[in-house]
């Protein structure tokens, strides 16, 4: 059966336009197979150990493990309809000594869900690496904005005054957050072991009667040489709730890049007109309006995070519907769910890389917002320094919101601000505050609190995170 996939029919978008070739290949029906072969090879290998198999056997299929024939693989998929013992027959014609005895005693569970164990924890390697970048990325630019004023926003209406790097501290914490969640399920992945078809490791105590072996024993021996760890318990599969584990902290990290993304539309959009994508030289914005410089990237992230948002409620389903035993109806959704929440992920952090990286503050749309609204924000200043000398509460709050109200109309009408004359002239406050005073009271830009010293706390307790991981791990999430 000759298989040719080009541009003549269907392809997924992951297989060419999101996501990054090397999850592609973790993704790929190549490297499942060549995991399926490593995993036969140490299960004669652990076999030999035992006196099964010989060690001539075993070294014909160490030699021919990687020399995967999908082709011929799916011819005999074609008449069997079973892909698994397609690629035993395939990998057996290959190996005319120990062919007999490739996937002695397993159950074809036994070698996929270790092979997907295998490609959950390369493809979470890679989501790490990316969003170890991404912080790094961030706590910088966190630092390089600590200071810069901004207005804030609540209800997506002027608030009080911010800073941009605490803002952006905000979406890091989120990121540290989706960081060790998905370091935890990395660090407690497993595989189903080698248990036999309903997981009581019959077969393998029949095969290793009287060899001094205990199923046990040959299970540690497999999970040992392709360095995983195993359930202790399991059915015919492992327990599809790591599944919705793995994929739930996708989705959480799928969640903040969402927020970040549609924050920065907001910003981008002409009224605010403080944030920008980065925008190429020859990029074309719109079809029919050439002007148009619009945010593809955060509108692409907002996209694909809505996707990977819905998977876990099919693998919530996968999990709790695996009914007694084992059930097959999770196979079919499994083969594009896990590999498309994971490519699209992939590609969340690489377009959020490059909006960090590329990010453009523009000084004359947050001034121009300062100007508008932060003498708005710094009433609140006002407020308490009037009370501080004597004024009541209650009486001010009624002056400064009949004021504010009048200042905001005339921003309406296209006028510039006029708070700051009309609470410099009014009695009620001059009775407490001189008017020369109230204008340097009502100046937002000092108005910010700690906001600086906590973004660059963050910053540092990011790098410090990623300090200790690599630490821990030799550079890499594995433990």
């Amino acid at each position: 059966m000759t298989e040719i996939f080009d541009h003549e029919t269907y392809l997924s978008p992951f297989t060419w336009r999101y996501g990054s070739d090397a999850m592609r290949r973790v993704w790929s029906d190549g490297h499942k197979r060549r995991l399926w072969r490593r995993l036969w090879v140490a299960l004669a290998d652990a076999q030999r150990q035992a006196g099964l198999v010989s060690a001539e056997q075993v070294a014909e299929l160490r030699t021919m493990q990687d020399a995967i024939d999908i082709e011929r693989a799916h011819a005999i998929e074609a008449e069997i309809h079973h892909d698994l013992m397609a690629e035993v027959r395939t990998f057996a014609e290959q190996c005319p000594t120990a062919g007999g005895i490739i996937h002695l005693g397993a159950t074809s569970m036994d070698i996929e869900d270790n092979a997907d164990a295998l490609r959950l924890r390369d493809a979470l390697d890679l989501i790490l690496n990316a969003l170890r970048d991404l912080l790094a990325h961030t706590a910088e630019r966190i630092n390089q904005q600590a200071n810069h004023v901004c207005m804030a926003f609540t209800h997506l209406q002027p608030a009080e005054p911010t800073t941009v790097g605490y803002r952006l501290a905000n979406y890091a914490q989120d990121l540290l957050a989706d960081y060790d969640a998905l370091r935890r399920v990395r660090a407690n992945l497993k595989g189903k072991g080698l248990k036999g078809a309903v997981g009581t490791s019959a077969s393998y105590a029949e095969l290793l009667r009287d060899t001094g072996m205990t199923p046990t024993q040959l299970e540690a021996l497999v999970m040992d040489e392709i360095g995983l760890q195993a359930y202790g318990v399991a059915h015919q599969t492992y327990p599809r709730r790591q599944d919705w584990e793995i994929v739930s902290a996708l989705a959480g990290l799928a969640m903040t890049t969402y927020r970040f993304a549609f924050d920065l539309r907001l910003l981008q959009s002409p009224p605010l007109g403080e944030w920008a994508e980065p925008f190429g030289r020859h990029q074309v914005g719109s079809s029919a309006m050439p002007f148009k410089r619009n945010p593809i990237n955060a509108e692409n992230i907002n996209s694909l995070a809505r996707y990977v948002a819905a998977l876990p409620a099919v693998l919530w389903d996968n999990a709790a519907h695996s009914l007694l035993e084992r059930t097959l109806d999770d196979s079919g959704n499994r083969r594009f769910v896990l590999p498309g929440a994971f490519l699209a992920t992939d590609e969340l952090l690489k377009r959020m890389n490059r909006l960090i990286t590329g990010l453009r503050i523009d000084e004359a749309g947050i001034q121009r917002n300062l100007s508008i609204y932060g003498v708005f924000a710094a009433t609140e200043r006002l407020l308490m320094e009037a009370v501080r000398r004597g004024a009541d509460r209650q009486v001010m709050h009624e002056v400064i919101r009949e004021q504010s109200l009048r200042a905001w109309d005339a921003i309406r009408r296209g006028e510039p601000n006029p708070l700051a004359d009309l609470l410099a002239d009014n009695t009620d406050v001059t009775r407490w505050i001189p008017a020369e005073d109230v204008a340097d009271l009502l100046h937002a830009d000092d108005h910010i609190g700690d906001a600086p010293a906590r973004a660059r706390q963050m910053a540092a307790t990011i790098r410090a995170a990623l300090d200790a991981a690599k630490s821990e791990g030799s550079g890499t999430d594995a433990t």
